[in-house]
């Protein structure tokens, strides 16, 4: 069964494991991390945007609203 009440009953399974732990991170707040850049430039891209904002939570981006 999947639960999708939160992202924090969610549990990732092997795989999803292995590419956390190997994937490129940096300091986001210096726009260090290359994941989170590509991750706001397809967003952008995808909606017709010059930019996108990437949020940890659905609580976070409301607030930002």
């Amino acid at each position: 069964m999947i639960d999708f009440r939160s992202d924090t009953v969610t549990q990732p399974d092997e795989a999803m494991r292995t590419a956390m732990a190997n994937a490129p991170v940096g300091d986001d707040v210096y726009r260090d991390d290359p994941s989170v850049n590509t991750l706001e430039q397809w967003a952008a891209s995808r909606h017709g945007f010059d930019a996108a904002l990437f949020t940890a939570s659905g609580t976070q981006a409301n607030l930002l609203a």
